[in-house]
C-alpha cells in the first residue's frame, strides 16, 4: 500500500516525491512496527536550500526490528537505489521506548548517511558514534520536527535535558573548531545557531541565527556576512573560503558563550 505524506506542503517541493518514496519504502520494510517518520534539520526549521542542504530524517519503530530488517532498510534507502535529490540523506532509526525518554546518548538502531555528496555510512551500533549529533537532532525534532508519517514529532521524540543539549552543543563546536570535513561557512553558521540556542532555548534556522548574531556582535559582522554569502551559493562545491584565523576566533567565542551558559545553569 502506498503511504502518502501527512502534509506534502510541509516539505520543499523538490523533496516531496523523494520523501514520499522514502516513507513508502520504510513502511514496506518496517510494516506495522513503523511509528513515525519525521523530517528534522533544515527541512524542519524552514531553511532547506536545494543543492546545498542535507535531508535529515528520524524514524521511530515500536521495538527492535528482527533479522535483516535494518540492513534491508539501509539498502532500500541508499543512494542511488533511491536517488537522493539533496546533498545527502542523514537518517536515524530509534526504538519507540528510547525516543520517548530524554537521553544524552546516541541510542540509534540504525544510522544511515547516503547521497551524492555524503560519504556512505551504515551503523547498527551507537557506540561507534559521538552522541552529540543525535542529541541535537532529537532536540530539533521535538521542537520543530515535521511528521511525514505517523505520530507527531512531539509525541514520538522526547526533548533531551537542556544540560545534555548544552553538552552536545559544546562537543559540536569543538568538532567544528577542528574543521575537518566541514565547510567553513557551515562551521560559522552552526556556531551562530548554537549561540542563539543558548540565548533563547530554541533552535533557529542557520541564516536567521547568523543575522541575529551579526546584529549584536559588530566585530564578527564581516565574517558572518561572508559566511551567509557563501551559503547562498548554489552548491557546496561553490562555497567560498573564509579566513581561517577569523573562523577559529569566532568559534572560540562561541565556545565561551556555551560554557558561560552551562556554568550559569549549573549554579542556578
Amino acid at each position: 500500500m502506498t503511504r502518502t505524506l501527512v502534509d506534502p506542503h510541509s516539505v520543499p517541493a523538490e523533496l516531496r516525491p523523494y520523501l514520499q518514496e522514502l516513507v513508502h519504502r520504510t513502511h514496506a520494510v518496517c510494516g506495522s512496527h513503523l511509528v513515525s517518520v519525521i523530517a528534522v534539520g533544515s527541512v524542519a526549521l524552514g531553511d532547506y536550500r536545494h543543492g546545498r542542504s542535507d535531508t535529515d530524517v528520524t524514524v521511530v519503530v515500536d521495538g527492535p526490528l528482527t533479522g535483516q530488517a535494518l540492513p534491508d532498510l539501509a539498502a532500500a534507502l541508499a543512494h542511488p537505489a533511491l536517488p537522493c535529490p539533496a546533498a545527502g540523506l542523514e537518517l536515524a532509526v530509534y526504538d519507540e521506548d528510547f525516543a520517548a525518554r530524554p537521553s544524552g546518548e546516541a541510542g540509534y538502531l540504525l544510522d544511515l548517511n547516503t547521497g551524492p555528496l555524503l560519504p556512505e555510512r551504515v551503523s547498527l551500533d551507537p557506540t561507534e558514534s559521538s552522541s552529540f549529533w543525535y542529541v541535537i537532532d532529537r532536540s530539533v525534532a521535538h521542537q520543530a520536527g515535521r511528521a511525514l508519517y505517523g505520530r507527531p514529532a512531539r509525541e514520538a521524540i522526547a526533548e533531551p535535558a537542556r544540560a545534555d543539549v548544552l553538552t552536545a552543543i559544546r562537543a559540536s563546536v569543538r568538532e567544528h573548531s577542528a574543521g575537518e570535513g566541514h565547510l567553513a561557512d557551515n562551521r560559522v553558521l552552526n556556531g551562530c545557531r548554537s549561540v542563539q540556542y543558548c540565548r533563547t532555548g530554541r533552535w533557529q534556522p542557520k541564516r536567521r541565527a547568523a543575522h541575529a548574531v551579526a546584529a549584536a556582535e559588530e566585530r564578527f559582522r564581516p565574517l558572518l556576512n561572508a559566511a551567509l554569502r557563501s551559503y547562498q551559493r548554489p552548491s557546496r562545491t561553490a562555497a567560498t573560503a573564509l579566513p581561517t584565523l577569523e573562523v577559529q576566533a569566532f568559534l572560540a567565542w562561541v565556545a565561551e558563550r556555551v560554557d558561560e551558559t552551562t556554568d550559569a545553569e549549573r549554579t542556578g
